[in-house]
């Protein structure tokens, strides 16, 4: 299996027939020529050190438990996204969004919906964070429209989901992995992802990996410039299981003993927006291939699950 690399700079037609490709083999491909500026991205990788620096105490004053709107910080163990694993080697940091009280999903009490912590002593990580947020909802949102081309849809078709969509941004720190860890300990435990589209920085060491066909595990090696981009569940749903999310997991077992940092930007429709097959994707006869649901219903099952440990 070879995660493909797909420049945005081709054309519309180009680039829907690659990510086509890309959906119906294992949902996983890595962005170059997407427009981000480099310069975003490190200072965003510099925000994250800082932050994670912080002595345990001002990082647990933020901790995510305390928050309504589960933003905010999360201890190494705290997250088990394997469940049949160890909980997750990796401490992180949750941001996104900030709506506004009076935005009526706010005012509903929605979780992913709200506002931000952000700790005191780094004035500047929030200014920056946001900037970094508004061009990762940006590059999703034409992604969007790239995939509604890739299927045959009009461009827009899912523009209707996308008005206020779920948006959350998370720093990621992975610690060296022990040389004599078990084999069921991982930075982050096998698992997909929620949502529906992933556009994931990660710094130069690797450690991701992507799960084959045949169940084994392929290294995800860092392009230089590029963004690795995956579905999430709701896109097979979408798609009636013709497009995949495929299992991934991280293992920071690089020489050089170093941390390592990512950073995934997670891009999820309208809390209520119905996921259920597109047009075209479910054949006379044929029933869908999953049960229709909302996309908060979805989300806030997969919380409650990989957070059970924890609470």
């Amino acid at each position: 299996m070879a995660i493909p690399v797909i420049s945005l700079a081709q054309s519309p037609d180009a680039v829907a027939a690659a990510i086509k490709a890309a959906g119906e083999a294992h949902g996983f491909f890595y962005a170059v020529d997407h427009g981000v500026p480099a310069a975003l991205v490190e200072g965003q990788y510099a925000w994250a050190a800082k932050l994670f620096a912080l002595p345990r105490e001002e990082k647990l004053a933020i901790s995510m438990f305390n928050s309504p709107t589960r933003r905010g910080y999360e201890s190494i163990g705290d997250q088990t996204l394997d469940l049949a694993a160890k909980p997750d080697q990796k401490e992180s940091f949750y941001c996104g969004v900030p709506y506004a009280p009076d935005h009526p999903y706010v005012k509903a009490g929605i979780a992913f919906y709200g506002d931000n912590q952000w700790p005191a002593s780094l004035p500047g990580m929030a200014a920056h964070t946001a900037r970094y947020i508004d061009a990762m909802q940006k590059l999703a949102e034409r992604l969007m429209r790239d995939m509604a081309r890739s299927l045959g849809l009009a461009p827009d078709w899912f523009d209707r989901t996308m008005a206020d969509p779920m948006v959350t941004l998370r720093l990621l720190r992975y610690p060296p992995h022990p040389a004599d860890a078990p084999a069921d300990l991982f930075g982050a435990g096998a698992h997909t992802d929620w949502g529906s589209i992933t556009i994931l920085a990660q710094d130069d060491l690797g450690g991701l990996q992507v799960q084959a066909a045949d169940g084994s595990w392929i290294d995800a090696t860092p392009v230089k410039g590029s963004f690795v981009v995956n579905f999430g569940d709701m896109i097979p749903r979408w798609t009636n299981g013709r497009y995949r999310s495929n299992p991934h997991r991280v293992v920071n077992a690089n020489a050089s003993g170093r941390d390592r940092y990512s950073i995934p930007f997670f891009y999820s429709p309208n809390y209520d927006a119905r996921i259920e097959p597109v047009p075209g994707s479910v054949a006379p006869g044929q029933a869908p291939a999953f049960d229709a649901c909302t996309a908060g219903e979805h989300m806030a099952e997969m919380y409650r699950k990989t957070y059970a440990k924890a609470a």
